[in-house]
């Protein structure tokens, strides 16, 4: 504190501001509706748990699986808490208020999902250990930089993008019931919080420069490579619980796509005709290191694989995200809470 003059307020005074286009308004609504739907959705980890423990009889897992879940439930764990200390750090620095009350309201999930899936690993008799070097690498680019609209992009819609898929494709294969069924839980909050990184980063971006959006876009396919490095890592961990990898990097790649089309449609891009250089190299990306069967084993069809869809436009499947609203969950006021669209 200065003993002489005024000190700069921490308070963040001017966060009432009315002067709003009529887009800014309805998005600024939706991050509102954001909280509000958190509140009313909000689950007792601990009641759901041991409800889903009891309906099934316990955890039953083939014990070749057991290791391999082990492994990437802890990865899931750890990116939990990270998303816990970041949603916690744009509480804190977003504005207006209405985005701050959504990071709020997904700090309050993201505690709850950590606490919740630790029960979960307990009850596989597994203490969690060290994030192996590819997801730490993830989820530290995202909690050091100091970059609001870059933690925002790299938790809403990348972090989460990538948990999504993997949640999804654990509760449609269902080789585990217990977490098949606690997904679902997980899935509602997680669509809730990309549709902050949807709603507020337009409006950051709009009042970048070029050199600003260079920069995002360069923090992005940082991120982008370590996404692609993690899963490589875990493709005999995925291959054990019939997951595939290259499906997982696929279903991403939309569901991130599909949150990104709203924030670059903010720049003046047609995102329907115009090819995104992020994406291309992506899908590029893909085929080099991920083949599929065709090309795999053959250098020049997996190049030749990936120069066309790095000269394609790739234009996802608009039910990416929606998936994940429409299950139906008991939250802690002990209402069953049917399906919903995401972005109402």
């Amino acid at each position: 504190m200065r003993l002489f003059g005024r000190p700069k307020a921490p308070v963040p005074y001017d966060m009432f501001s009315l002067a709003r286009s009529a887009d800014e308004a309805k998005r600024y609504a939706k991050c509102e509706r954001i909280y509000h739907r958190g509140q009313e959705l909000a689950w007792d980890g601990k009641e759901i748990l041991s409800m889903l423990l009891e309906k099934h009889g316990g955890i039953h897992l083939d014990p070749e699986k057991r290791e391999p879940l082990k492994r990437l439930f802890a990865i899931i764990l750890w990116g939990e808490l990270a998303a816990w200390k970041i949603s916690a750090q744009l509480a804190d620095r977003l504005e207006p208020l209405e985005a701050k009350m959504a990071a709020t309201s997904q700090a309050h999930d993201e505690a709850r999902h950590f606490y919740t899936m630790y029960d979960y690993l307990k009850e596989l008799g597994y203490m969690p250990e060290r994030l192996d070097p590819a997801p730490e690498a993830l989820l530290r680019h995202v909690l050091e930089t100091d970059d609001v609209a870059a933690k925002l992009l790299g938790m809403q819609l990348m972090v989460e993008t990538i948990a999504l898929a993997v949640f999804q494709a654990v509760r449609e294969l269902r080789f585990e019931p217990v977490l098949a069924d606690l997904m679902a839980y997980y899935e509602r909050d997680e669509a809730r919080h990309v549709g902050l990184g949807m709603q507020h980063l337009p409006e950051l971006m709009k009042k970048m420069s070029r050199m600003d959006v260079y920069r995002l876009f360069t923090f992005q396919a940082k991120l982008i490579a370590y996404a692609l490095w993690e899963n490589k890592m875990l493709e005999r961990e995925f291959a054990a619980l019939g997951i595939d990898t290259r499906g997982i990097i696929e279903r991403t790649k939309a569901k991130q796509a599909v949150a990104m089309r709203v924030a670059i449609a903010a720049l003046g891009v047609d995102v329907d005709n115009d090819r995104n250089p992020i994406f291309q190299t992506i899908s590029a990306a893909i085929e080099l290191v991920f083949p599929t069967e065709e090309t795999r084993g053959s250098v020049r069809k997996q190049a030749r694989a990936a120069a066309r869809a790095f000269r394609s436009t790739f234009i996802p499947p608009a039910d990416a995200l929606a998936v994940h609203a429409a299950h139906t969950i008991k939250t802690a006021r002990g209402v069953v809470a049917g399906a919903e669209r995401l972005d109402a």
